[in-house]
């Protein structure tokens, strides 16, 4: 939990191997070529759920094994293959913040989940990146944010980002999400996500609860998120979702609320059917569930 959020997790991978290369003493590319698999390898082994970290190590280990070059060269390679994918990562955010604006009218209240701002990127963010556009092209917008239980990345991350930027928010329980949609408070929902299946998406625990009262409630229900976040080669039965230690239910600000032996469970994200989904937005468009199911088939 030191780097969390998928994209900010798929471009410290990438460093990752690039500190590998960097203090790599092999002396010839199938030496080096082996120190970097291995590091790959410890890499995926870290965070099961998020796409990011995996596509992110792909990428890299990919342009290694085809390359002739030497290995000073290939150290330098991916080191600058690492630059480039956190470069990318914020440019492509910002794309993706554009996109989503344009779904937002001035004086909506658009209610989000977790975090998936810029503390959860490079830089700019996912959702909170389609927030931010709305706010910085003049839209008199309003959030709602949920503290997101156990972890509270919500009311320590999101309310703490949205206070930077000066947009008008609101912070909830997790429980409040049907009452404030019951009561007309919601005009939208944007969350982010850390793996796209072809028939769902993967993202903090409890957002399929949220995606289900907004159905309920007939909310729009989008989520933001780059193409590197997309695995439309799996479905939903392929996901592994992590699961964390009992303290972080057991436990609240360091102090024991349940009784000792208490039996958790605690999976640290939920997979959101994509029957749900009102559209994807990403940093070539908003994609609906029928062209996500399209784009899965390879027909378009």
């Amino acid at each position: 939990m030191k780097i969390r959020g998928a994209p900010l997790i798929g471009a410290a991978a990438g460093y990752g191997l690039a500190l590998a290369a960097f203090h790599s003493r092999a002396s010839s590319k199938e030496e080096f070529l082996d120190e970097i698999v291995d590091c790959a390898g410890v890499l995926r082994g870290t965070r099961p759920t998020g796409v990011n970290l995996f596509w992110a190590v792909d990428r890299i280990v990919s342009k290694v094994q085809v390359s002739a070059a030497s290995v000073k060269e290939l150290k330098a390679l991916v080191v600058s293959e690492a630059e480039l994918i956190a470069d990318e990562d914020v440019e492509v955010n910002r794309v993706i913040g554009e996109n989503g604006s344009r779904l937002i009218r001035d004086g909506d209240t658009v209610l989000t989940h977790c975090n998936a701002g810029a503390l959860a990127t490079v830089d700019y963010g996912t959702a909170l990146g389609v927030v931010r556009a709305c706010w910085e092209g003049g839209k008199r917008i309003r959030v709602i944010a949920t503290e997101t239980r156990p972890r509270l990345q919500g009311a320590r991350l999101t309310a703490f980002e949205l206070k930077g930027l000066g947009v008008p928010f609101c912070l909830i329980t997790d429980s409040m999400v049907g009452y404030v949609m019951s009561k007309g408070l919601v005009n939208l929902v944007v969350v982010g996500a850390d793996r796209i299946v072809r028939d769902g998406v993967a993202n903090k625990i409890g957002t399929y609860s949220v995606a289900v009262l907004a159905h309920e409630h007939n909310v729009p229900f989008y989520v933001a998120a780059p193409l590197s976040t997309f695995d439309l080669g799996h479905s939903v039965g392929d996901v592994v979702v992590e699961e964390r230690g009992a303290d972080e239910v057991t436990c609240f600000a360091g102090s024991r609320v349940a009784p000792v032996g208490t039996e958790v469970l605690n999976p640290a994200f939920d997979v959101t059917p994509m029957r749900y989904v009102t559209g994807v937005i990403c940093e070539k468009g908003v994609f609906g569930p029928r062209k996500i199911a399209l784009m899965a088939r390879g027909q378009c």
